[in-house]
């Protein structure tokens, strides 16, 4: 199936928000192993969220070093969440991911 990159950058910015949401996956090692995606494509996705009004901030850990800690959805702006986790299964057939 063809898909637009459009349509595979959406759709991989609103996975990626599911994961983090959900504590699937929480931070960028984690989306990595969960996604097969190389870390910068991680990294951009996740710089990428605010394009799309998604409010995702990072919570360091008391006391933790070099940036440890967890990503959080504070708001999904404009996009129904309820609609992403009843779309899941389609989202990773689309982007290819296991």
């Amino acid at each position: 199936m063809d898909v637009s990159k459009t349509k595979s950058s959406f759709y991989r910015r609103l996975y990626v928000a599911w994961l983090i949401d959900t504590q699937r996956a929480s931070n960028v090692p984690a989306l990595t192993e969960v996604t097969g995606m190389p870390r910068r494509t991680a990294q951009d996705t996740l710089a990428a969220l605010a394009d799309l009004d998604i409010l995702c901030e990072f919570e360091q850990e008391d006391g933790a070093r070099n940036h440890a800690g967890r990503y959080v959805i504070r708001s999904w702006g404009p996009i129904d969440k309820s609609w992403v986790a009843r779309q899941v299964e389609q989202i990773k057939q689309v982007l290819n991911y296991p």
